[in-house]
């Protein structure tokens, strides 16, 4: 099983998201624990282990090491603006 570990900043940017799709958001990361590649995860172009799910419209981008089992959720926003710098 994983540690999942969230950036400060995810957990502010948590505050501002629908309260219709915060359930599933939290039900999608705590299952990142049992399994970091669900169906339908997908592997960011240019990047060594960053990967994203989705959950509605809002996209989740974390990070997997496995040699140490910890999944690092990096960054959650909407679809439209999740790749934004």
């Amino acid at each position: 099983m994983y540690k999942v570990v969230i950036d400060k900043r995810v957990l502010k940017s948590l505050d501002k998201i629908s309260v219709i799709y915060l359930p599933s958001i939290k039900k999608a990361i705590n299952d990142l624990a049992k399994n970091p590649r669900p169906i339908g995860f997908i592997k960011l172009v240019g990047s060594e282990n960053h990967y994203r799910i989705r959950v509605g419209v809002y996209r989740i981008i974390y990070s997997i090491k496995d040699d140490i089992l910890v999944v690092e959720v990096i960054k959650i926003n909407h679809r439209r603006n999740i790749y934004r710098r």
